[in-house]
């Protein structure tokens, strides 16, 4: 791959700025905001957040204040929100980068409107009510209560979280749109937002003055029950280290769970769980040799995953040659599925030690790679 990596991760921050705009046709009459949590899914809100704002993307969500930091460095004149809401006494530090903390408690209510007694008046942020979570947000009683006497004046934005939104027919998420209407009938006026990335592409009951997609944007697909309408934006390959020969009866890999049925060749990659790939897709996962696509043989380890690669051609097998655990059809919800977890979970833990490759967005940086991986990231 590299001299000092064994792996490369390519972003393509077209492909970015393209799921941005189908998610913002999506939902006419509504923004379009863009959740970059996550050092933006694992992609890199250096790089990330300048192309959704590029777009057209003028409000972003984070989960915490480092991640706010790094964005703001991102994109200097952007909305953010901090969706967990704000630590005891941080409210200097949110006023100072100019964020919006999400809250979520009777506690943070009160103390985000001492704080901006004290520093001389309201600060914008958000409401979160919960409809169905049970995970942050006030309930819907705490909330209709708060709606004739809330110290914090007019909230910037009254919000939600779907559960279920990509299940198709969920009566849950019915009951969901059913109960935050009834919360937004108690502020009339405010702006809110229910809607995720699976959520934009429910009625319009759902999408309101905002939407909020995170997974989508980078590829995965809102609509599991349905084609995938988005572009594909991540692709990770990692290189032949080594291949060998094996006889039937032979093992490969700790604890010899795998035994080859015949003589089989295999191929050792450069990459393993410490660079996020899952050991749970030890025994299911696959990767693509020349087009080919191999199984795994025998344990993902922290460095190293062994492929079966004695159907890949021959011309594709060579010490440094690619392997594609990401791209070219296989993608990240695939390779979720395959490791008994979600694309949100690969997409997020993809690890620091790979090459990091950005191409796409803007002229003088195409195929331009990140100096520093981390550079500039919460």
């Amino acid at each position: 791959m590299t001299e000092s990596h064994g792996a490369r991760l390519t972003v393509d921050l077209d492909a970015l700025a393209a799921n941005w705009r189908i998610l913002a046709a999506q939902a006419p009459g509504a923004e379009c905001a863009a959740v970059i949590k996550a050092d933006a899914y694992g992609c890199g809100i250096a790089r990330a957040a300048p192309a959704l704002w590029r777009a057209g993307c003028r409000t972003f969500f984070v989960a915490h204040l480092s991640e706010a930091q790094a964005a703001r460095a991102a994109v200097p004149e952007a909305v953010i929100y901090v969706l967990n809401g704000f630590p005891p006494g941080s409210a200097a530090a949110y006023r100072a980068g100019g964020f919006r903390p999400v809250l979520g408690s009777r506690a943070e209510i009160a103390e985000w409107a001492q704080a901006c007694r004290a520093l001389g008046g309201a600060l914008p942020a958000a409401l979160h009510v919960d409809t169905g979570m049970n995970r942050l947000g006030l309930s819907v009683p705490e909330a209709l209560d708060l709606a004739g006497d809330s110290p914090l004046g007019a909230p910037a934005l009254l919000m939600s979280h779907l559960v279920s939104a990509e299940v198709a027919g969920d009566p849950l998420t019915a009951r969901q749109v059913a109960e935050f209407a009834r919360v937004r009938a108690a502020f009339p006026g405010m702006p809110a937002s229910l809607a995720n990335s699976s959520g934009t592409f429910l009625g319009p009951e759902a999408r309101h003055q905002m939407v909020r997609p995170g997974y989508a944007l980078y590829g995965g697909n809102p609509t599991p029950d349905r084609p995938n309408p988005m572009r594909p934006v991540v692709r990770l390959d990692a290189g032949i280290l080594q291949l060998r020969a094996v006889s039937r009866g032979e093992t490969a890999g700790y604890n010899a769970r795998w035994t080859a049925p015949g003589p089989r060749r295999l191929a050792t990659l450069s990459i393993g769980y410490a660079d996020g790939y899952p050991r749970s897709a030890t025994g299911q996962g696959v990767a693509l040799v020349g087009g080919v696509r191999c199984p795994f043989a025998g344990t993902v380890s922290m460095d190293l995953i062994i492929l079966d690669v004695t159907d890949a051609p021959e011309a594709a097998l060579a010490r440094g040659a690619p392997a594609t655990l990401i791209g070219e059809g296989l993608d990240v919800d695939e390779v979720g599925r395959r490791a008994g977890t979600i694309g949100y979970e690969i997409l997020t833990g993809l690890g620091k030690r790979f090459d990091r490759h950005y191409i796409g967005d803007e002229p003088e940086t195409r195929g331009e790679p990140l100096s520093r991986v981390g550079e500039g990231q919460g």
